[in-house]
C-alpha cells in the first residue's frame, strides 16, 4: 500500500494544477507526505484512497493566514486532507557543535547533543 501510495503523489504532483502559493510549497508538502506513508501503513491507505494531491494543496494554500504559513501547519493540513483529525509529531535536537563539524559531516554524519530541562532540575 505504501508503494501505491508514493506512485500517485509522484504522478499527480507532476501533473496537477497548483495555485501561486501551493507551488512555493508543493515540494516540502509532497516529501513529507511520502515520509508519513512509510511511517505508517493506514495513512498510506488513505492516501490511496483519497483526494488529488492538488486539492490537498489547494485545502493547504487556504489554510494559509495572511501572507505565511509554517511547515507544520502546512504539513498538519496536507495530513488532515487525507486523514481528518490526525496530527504530526515534532522532535527537535539542537546541535551545538555544528558549525565546528561543517566540514566532518560531509564526511558522514555525527550525533549531536541532545539536552534534556529535566537534567538541570
Amino acid at each position: 500500500m505504501q508503494n501505491e501510495a508514493i506512485k500517485k503523489l509522484e504522478e499527480q504532483s507532476k501533473s496537477g494544477k497548483f495555485g501561486s502559493r501551493a507551488s512555493v510549497m508543493k515540494d516540502a508538502v509532497f516529501q513529507a507526505l511520502i515520509n508519513f506513508c512509510r511511517q505508517d501503513e493506514e495513512f498510506a491507505r488513505a492516501v490511496v484512497q483519497g483526494g488529488d494531491f492538488a486539492e490537498c494543496m489547494g485545502k493547504v494554500e487556504k489554510s494559509i493566514k495572511g501572507n505565511a504559513i509554517s511547515d507544520l501547519d502546512a504539513y498538519t493540513a496536507a495530513v488532515r486532507f487525507y486523514f481528518p483529525g490526525a496530527g504530526i509529531d515534532v522532535q527537535m535536537t539542537i546541535d551545538l557543535c555544528a558549525g565546528v563539524r561543517d566540514g566532518a559531516a560531509q564526511k558522514g554524519k555525527q550525533d549531536g547533543i541532545v539536552l534534556s530541562l529535566a537534567d538541570f532540575l
